[in-house]
């Protein structure tokens, strides 16, 4: 079948509403090029374990390893993921075909009763499964109270509107996309919560023989974004990155240049934040590669620790 003519596509989905407005918005764009294309819902590991933080299971790419699988038998063609939760080695056979226009990166602060999280009162409950946040959130307020937050995105809003939490810590992007930014009471600057690598973006997995696939999904490409998340993915990659290290890697692409920060902290809270900031000049994925090895190689110098033996 050539590339250009219409394909049927099935979109292989976690079944969470925001993972399924994903998946949607994708099968929109496809459908406006002439393709067929249907969704497969599925329930991820990642998304039964509620009981046990991310760290201690296995990590993010519990959302994704029931959907390569559907890949991998022929029962859907692509997968639509946020970006944040792709491990940063994808299994053989497997490739990342496509990055979309990112959404808003930042966290977000959510709260009922308090406007920001300097009006919080000292002792005050933040939710977060992320050890990113925590650390993040800990460095700013070493006052509060960090607990555990599992869930969609749906019920995390639920557990703080019963009165667990005094504020939970939500990534922009998915709030806003499922018309939810009235939650939002403030929006995080960067300097002071630096979000996690791909935070924001929309990865589309298909498998790496499907070069047909690769064609009809190049035009939701967005070559910025691409760029930008490849840099910040480098240095997760490089500092052997997982949910289980608070690891934080964002990056903005300037007329050619990419300005790229990290921030790395400890997961016993023993020592201080470790930041690294370097700007180059990027215009492909190599580019953008060596600029993130580059900055975790400044995170390990200013004592840094990565998760396993570096060989980059």
């Amino acid at each position: 079948m050539s590339p250009t003519q219409p394909l049927p596509l099935v979109i292989a989905t976690r079944e969470s509403r925001l993972a399924l407005w994903q998946a949607e918005h994708v099968q929109a764009l496809l459908r406006a090029r002439g393709h067929s294309v249907s969704l497969l819902g599925m329930t991820t590991q990642g998304d039964q374990i509620l009981d046990r933080s991310l760290s201690k299971v296995g990590g993010k790419g519990l959302f994704v390893k029931e959907l390569e699988v559907a890949l991998e038998e022929g029962r859907a063609h692509i997968a639509v993921h946020s970006l944040k939760d792709v491990p940063m080695e994808l299994p053989e056979g497997f490739a990342l075909a496509c990055v979309m226009e990112r959404e808003d990166p930042r966290d977000a602060f959510v709260s009922p009763r308090y406007a920001s999280l300097n009006a919080l009162p000292q002792g005050a409950v933040v939710g977060t499964s992320s050890l990113r946040r925590q650390v993040l959130l800990q460095a700013l307020r070493p006052d509060l109270k960090i607990e555990p937050l599992r869930g969609n995105l749906d019920t995390r809003l639920r557990k703080l509107d019963e009165g667990q939490y005094d504020a939970i810590v939500l990534a922009a992007a998915g709030l806003k996309r499922l018309g939810l930014q009235d939650r939002i009471r403030t929006e995080f600057a960067t300097t002071d919560m630096l979000p996690a690598a791909g935070q924001g973006a929309l990865g589309i997995e298909i498998r790496s023989d499907r070069q047909d696939l690769m064609a009809a999904l190049a035009p939701l490409a967005h070559q910025e974004t691409w760029l930008t998340v490849t840099a910040e993915r480098a240095v997760s990659r490089a500092m052997g990155g997982s949910c289980s290290m608070p690891l934080a890697a964002h990056g903005r692409l300037v007329q050619g240049t990419l300005h790229l920060d990290a921030a790395w902290g400890d997961p016993d809270g023993s020592a201080p934040l470790v930041h690294a900031s370097a700007s180059a000049p990027v215009a492909t994925l190599a580019d953008a590669d060596a600029l993130g090895i580059a900055i975790a190689a400044r995170l390990r110098a200013g004592g840094a620790r990565a998760a396993h033996p570096v060989t980059s």
